[in-house]
């Protein structure tokens, strides 16, 4: 019996789950709340959906400000809510801001007076 049983030292462990959100509170220590969007589709009648999620992810440089896109990557609890870490910006909220008020410009009906 104890044959079959093999202790690998060097198991690997499956790749952690990440998300994309925009940054929406920063006023914790080294700590950001991300709210995540994700379109599905109701089981029953069909309609297409907005679910939107808030994590509390670790932010240790403090570098994430409020509107910022970001990645976050699942890893092991630090505290009673807190199970996600930043693991990059993707868009900086000015980017943001900016790539927003370009697309009202160039929309059609944006030259009324």
């Amino acid at each position: 019996m104890s044959e079959n049983t093999e202790i690998r030292p060097s198991a690997k462990r499956g790749r952690p789950k990440s998300r994309i959100g925009v940054v929406t509170s920063n006023k914790m220590t080294k700590t950001v709340v991300v709210q995540v969007q994700r379109r599905m589709k109701h089981g029953r009648y069909g309609k297409y959906l907005t679910e939107k999620n808030k994590y509390k992810a670790h932010d240790e440089d403090q570098a994430c400000k409020i509107g910022d896109q970001v990645r976050i990557v699942e890893t092991r609890p630090m505290s009673k809510d807190k199970r996600w870490r930043v693991a990059e910006i993707l868009r900086p909220a000015d980017t943001v801001l900016e790539a927003h008020t370009q697309a009202q410009k160039t929309a059609p009906g944006a030259e009324r007076s």
